[in-house]
């Protein structure tokens, strides 16, 4: 068994800050999620609340992370309402 670096992009192979990005992407991707789910709408209602295509929402919900830029995923986070900040920090040493 091989410990975690607690982020299973770079547990997978990915360079640390190529990780950090695909953590930062799904991290916002299980927001939309929750927003879709706990407003309980269709993909259809979800496309239109989000201002994409119903098959964007489709590729969301199936995970094709690779699809989404961090740009696009706040734009929809932000057409429905939901507030998103950044914290910069230091890195660890």
């Amino acid at each position: 068994m091989t410990p975690s670096s607690g982020n299973v992009f770079e547990d997978l192979g990915y360079s640390p800050a190529e990780a950090r990005l695909l953590a930062l992407r799904a991290d916002l991707m299980v927001r939309i999620e929750r927003v879709i789910k706990d407003r309980h709408l269709t993909q259809s209602r979800a496309a239109r609340l989000l201002g994409v295509t119903q098959p964007r929402i489709s590729d969301l919900v199936r995970g094709k992370i690779d699809r989404f830029s961090i740009d696009s995923l706040v734009e929809m986070l932000a057409r429905a309402g939901v507030r998103v900040g950044l914290t910069v920090e230091p890195r660890a040493a």
